[in-house]
């Protein structure tokens, strides 16, 4: 994704809108690391709604509040932006190995 649309250098955050107002943040950096993937498609088919489609995040290193379904905006910014959980007291980086589930403020 990050390829196609070549961010501005000076980016350094996603955040992810869905459908449903539901918003997530995530660095550039675990963003454009190769197991994050955008799915749009499984089996040669759209995505289906009940699993995230149109286009869902799927992070791996993170916790899953940082995967966001049924996305249909991605806005690349110049400094982190809260999204839904994050906004409510959920960590930023979201490091399930390091217990990094709340924020600490």
């Amino acid at each position: 994704m990050a390829a196609l649309v070549q961010p501005k250098p000076e980016a350094t955050h996603l955040l992810c809108y869905g459908y449903d107002t539901y918003t997530t943040n995530i660095g550039l950096e675990e963003a454009l690391k190769p197991d994050v993937l955008l799915v749009h498609t499984f089996d040669g088919q759209p995505l289906p709604v009940e699993h995230g489609g149109p286009c869902r995040m799927i992070t791996p290193q993170l916790y899953a509040w940082k995967g966001a379904k049924w996305i249909k905006r991605i806005q690349f910014l110049t400094e982190n932006k809260l999204g839904f959980w994050e906004e409510r007291g959920y960590s930023n980086t979201a490091y399930p190995w390091r217990n990094d589930r709340y924020n600490e403020a």
